[in-house]
C-alpha cells in the first residue's frame, strides 16, 4: 500500500475510533510501533487534531473537530461548491459559525491556478443575493446544536405583546428573504410554532426538559400541526407587475394563480395571529396589490394609510 493510500485510511480509521494507543492501529495495519508513529506525526502536520493522553491506559484521543478524508472534485463541481459558499456571504450569521467561511477559502487555495482564473472572472458577476438582517450567530448555533443532540432550548423571545421566556424544541431552521427561521415545538403554549431568530435576544440548551420523541421525528417538509388555531383565508389580487414581482417569492409564490392578461391572484390559509405579518409583507408591494380578505386585514391596511396620510398632513 502507498503511503499516501495508508495515510487516508489511518485518518478514516482514527475518525471511527476517536480513542486509540499506536500499538493497536501497527496491530491492525501490520506495521512497527515506530511506523506508526511517524504516521500520526505526518497526520498532526497535515492539521488532524489528536492528541496524547497521559498516565496508565493512556494512548491518543481525537478532538471533537474530525478531519475529513481527500475528496477528489471535478472541475465544474469545484465551481459549484465555491459559489454555493459564496451564497451564504450576504447573510449576517450563519448557524456554522464560521465554518463556511474558513472551509471556503481553504478550497480556494488548494485549486489549480487555471481553475482560480474562472472563478476569479465570475466573482461579481455570478451572485446569489440574500437581504442582509442582522441576528445572533451564537443563537443559530446554539439552536442548529439543540437539533444535532437532540435537545431543548430555553429562549428569550420579542413578540408584538412583548418579551417572554420559551422552552421549545426546535424541529429545524430555514432561511428566507435573509431572516431566519425556527419551527419549532413551544412547552409553553403545548403547540408547534414558528419563531423569528432575530427576535431571540438568548437562547441555551436545557437538558432539565426531556424531549418530545413525536416532535424529535419531524423535519420541514412536515406540515405543521394548527389544531387550536384560528384559520383565516388570506386573499389578494395582483397586477401583472404584482405576479412578476411575487412569483419567486418562497412564502406566497407557489400560490399564486395566474389570469390571461397576466393578472393573477393568491389564496392562502394562515393563522389569525399572523393576519398583521401577512399585511404588512404584501403592502411593499403597493399599489400592484390589493387584498381581499380577510377583513382584519383590510382593516389593518386602512389603517396604516390613515397613519401614513396624517405624518405627512
Amino acid at each position: 500500500m502507498q503511503k499516501s493510500q495508508r495515510l487516508i485510511q489511518l485518518m478514516m480509521m482514527i475518525n471511527a475510533k476517536k480513542t486509540f494507543t499506536v500499538k493497536e492501529l501497527a496491530d491492525e495495519f501490520g506495521l512497527s510501533v515506530r511506523t506508526l508513529s511517524r504516521d500520526l506525526d505526518e497526520l498532526c502536520v497535515l492539521g488532524v487534531p489528536i492528541y496524547s493522553v497521559q498516565g496508565r491506559g493512556g494512548g491518543y484521543r481525537l478532538l471533537q473537530e474530525r478531519m475529513l478524508p481527500p475528496i477528489s472534485f471535478t472541475e465544474s463541481e469545484a465551481i459549484a461548491i465555491f459559489f454555493a459558499c459564496q451564497s451564504l456571504n450576504d447573510f449576517s450569521s450563519l448557524p456554522f459559525g464560521d465554518g463556511a467561511a474558513a472551509a471556503i477559502h481553504k478550497f480556494y487555495h488548494y485549486l489549480p491556478a487555471d481553475i482560480k482564473e474562472q472563478i476569479d472572472r465570475l466573482k461579481y458577476r455570478v451572485m446569489i443575493h440574500n437581504a442582509f438582517r442582522p441576528m445572533s450567530a451564537n443563537i443559530l448555533q446554539t439552536l442548529m446544536q439543540a437539533v444535532m443532540v437532540r435537545q431543548v432550548v430555553t429562549v428569550h423571545y420579542r413578540s408584538s405583546t412583548g418579551s417572554s421566556q420559551r422552552d421549545i424544541q426546535p424541529i429545524g431552521l430555514y432561511a428566507s428573504s435573509g431572516y431566519w427561521y425556527c419551527p419549532a415545538y413551544c412547552f409553553t403554549q403545548d403547540d408547534i410554532r414558528q419563531f423569528r431568530v432575530d427576535r431571540m435576544t438568548a437562547a441555551s440548551l436545557n437538558k432539565s426538559i426531556a424531549i418530545r420523541e413525536d416532535i424529535a421525528v419531524k423535519t420541514l417538509k412536515d406540515k405543521p400541526v394548527t389544531s387550536g388555531w384560528e384559520m383565516k383565508e388570506f386573499k389578494v389580487q395582483l397586477t401583472s407587475k404584482g405576479v412578476w414581482q411575487l412569483e419567486t417569492d418562497t412564502r406566497l409564490g407557489p400560490f399564486i394563480h395566474k389570469n390571461k392578461d397576466g393578472s393573477g391572484s393568491v389564496e392562502i390559509e394562515i393563522p389569525a395571529a399572523d393576519i398583521a405579518f401577512y399585511s404588512d409583507y404584501v403592502w411593499r408591494l403597493g399599489e400592484e396589490a390589493t387584498i381581499i380578505s380577510p377583513t382584519e386585514a383590510v382593516q389593518w391596511t386602512l389603517e396604516r394609510i390613515e397613519a401614513i396620510k396624517r405624518r405627512y398632513t
